[in-house]
């Protein structure tokens, strides 16, 4: 009997062998790159996708600039753009512009494959929680960023309109195309990733590294963080726009709070189940000593347990 339970322990000491799903650092390497294979003949195809559509998306992307009305520049006025405020600065503007446009929109377009290709590549590595965690950021990511875009597209004009008044007299007014268009998608970026900051603290929260009381005590400062951060990050610079991102970026950080804070009291009420749970029927339950607040109500002894021999 010793010679087979030293057996039976030599055995159970044994390191187990790998899993056959258990891939080798080449075969990760070798899946990194066809996944980012994939993702780059998507980005080609989308690409050139847009550039069959890249008037239409000029005209809807300096929709912002050329629809105002108390704003005129050297330019000459078209039908697009009446105002003669957007102008090209050279032979090869009109052509990077273009360009420009086209891979802003295969990029956008190619957003469904590339995203995949990086959840397919990162998700054989995560727990079973940090998966569905995972999924429901994305599904939350995408639509908070397309609001964020939204109102930037939104508000724009009201940002060109402010800078632009303040333009003396004396001088004339234009504006680059590709200046433009660059100083447009970095708001779309910037009010769009500001979407997502109330977001990943609800994330780390859901992670268990920070919690809805933390949240709650200094949510003063995070909202003056957030205005801060609204007059930095906005490439306008007005305050009509500093307020138009900072306002709806704090009460996303409210909405954040309120969840984190149900998260966290589900989360307790569950582990004070499951710790009852494990008792065995000869254990102390524990019992909430705290006195009531009512007159004449007397706080709970606890219970002694039962001794074995009766």
């Amino acid at each position: 009997m010793n010679g087979i339970h030293q057996g039976a322990s030599a055995i159970s000491m044994t390191p187990r062998k790998a899993s056959k799903e258990v891939m080798p650092l080449t075969g990760h390497l070798r899946e990194l790159r066809n996944r980012l294979a994939i993702s780059i003949l998507a980005l080609a195809a989308a690409t050139v996708a847009g550039w069959l559509i890249h008037d239409r998306l000029l005209q809807l992307l300096t929709g912002p600039a050329c629809t105002l009305t108390h704003v005129h520049g050297v330019g000459r006025p078209t039908k697009e753009c009446p105002n003669g405020l957007l102008v090209n600065t050279g032979l090869l503007s009109p052509l990077s512009l273009s360009f420009k446009v086209a891979v802003t929109a295969g990029f956008v377009m190619a957003v469904p494959v590339w995203s995949y290709q990086l959840w397919a590549f990162v998700a054989p590595g995560l727990y079973k929680k940090e998966k569905k965690y995972g999924l429901g950021f994305v599904a939350a990511a995408v639509p908070l960023f397309c609001l964020g875009g939204y109102l930037a597209y939104v508000t724009f004009p009201k940002g060109v309109e402010t800078l632009a008044g303040f333009n003396p007299d004396t001088f004339s007014l234009s504006l680059p195309g590709d200046e433009f268009l660059d100083f447009f998608l970095r708001a779309v970026l910037v009010f769009g990733l500001s979407f997502e900051l109330p977001l990943m603290l609800l994330l780390l929260n859901f992670l268990g590294i920070l919690s809805a009381a933390t949240l709650r005590r200094q949510w003063r400062t995070a909202v003056f963080a957030v205005f801060v951060f609204a007059a930095v990050a906005t490439p306008t610079g007005d305050p009509i726009t500093m307020i138009a991102l900072a306002v709806p970026i704090s009460l996303l950080l409210l909405a954040a709070l309120a969840v984190a804070t149900l998260h966290d009291r589900a989360k307790a009420r569950r582990w004070a189940a499951d710790l009852d749970s494990r008792l065995s029927d000869d254990e102390v339950s524990s019992l909430d000593l705290t006195p009531s607040s009512r007159a004449g109500a007397t706080a709970l002894q606890p219970r002694k347990p039962v001794d074995a021999a009766l």
